[in-house]
């Protein structure tokens, strides 16, 4: 029995399971990080706001946005779900986009730019994105291997008898406003 097991297990039967498990712990660390974005600016964002006056638009944007990204959600079990997932991905690429604005204005505005405060939210703000980043990409990674086990021989007969069940998982994508090069202007 032993023997039958190690053999079965050489060949690849564990695989699928395996690699779904991995790229569900990684798309556990992408929501993760997302939610930390979410706790945390809030509250560096109140920090900030009685010195930004002048730039309370922006910093209303990055609530609303933060509001909307967190309305959405998305777990384990329906990051097989094209739609679901293209509507969290747009929130959270909304988030981004107020957040890159904060950012261009704390650049127009030194004595804004100045302030501690203010210097400590865009260091958090670099941070987490980063964060995001790198949790994306080990979730792209991780998916990438299971939908490669699910389509490629061994694990493609596995993928036809034993977990006919498994589908491909969904991976972020760039869209199209943000793949334009960013132009830089000096008035």
């Amino acid at each position: 029995m032993a023997l039958l097991a190690l053999c079965l297990a050489g060949c690849g039967i564990n695989n699928i399971p395996t690699n779904e498990e991995k790229a569900k712990a990684a798309w556990s660390d992408v929501l993760n990080q997302y939610q930390r974005r979410s706790d945390l600016i809030p509250n560096l964002v109140e920090t900030v706001k009685g010195y930004a006056q002048q730039e309370k638009d922006v910093l209303t944007q990055v609530t609303q946005a933060r509001a909307n990204a967190t309305s959405i959600k998305v777990d384990a079990s329906t990051i097989t779900d094209p739609e679901t997932f293209k509507k969290f991905q747009d929130a959270q690429a909304q988030l981004s986009g107020a957040l890159g604005r904060l950012i261009a204005v704390s650049e127009a505005y030194p004595d804004l730019k100045s302030n501690q405060n203010f210097l400590a939210l865009q260091s958090q703000i670099e941070g987490t994105e980063n964060r995001i980043a790198v949790a994306r990409r080990d979730y792209i990674d991780a998916v990438r291997v299971y939908n490669t086990e699910l389509r490629t021989y061994p694990g493609a007969l596995w993928a036809m008898t034993l977990y006919r069940n498994n589908k491909p998982m969904e991976t972020f994508t760039i869209p199209e406003e943000q793949m334009k090069v960013p132009q830089v202007k000096f008035n």
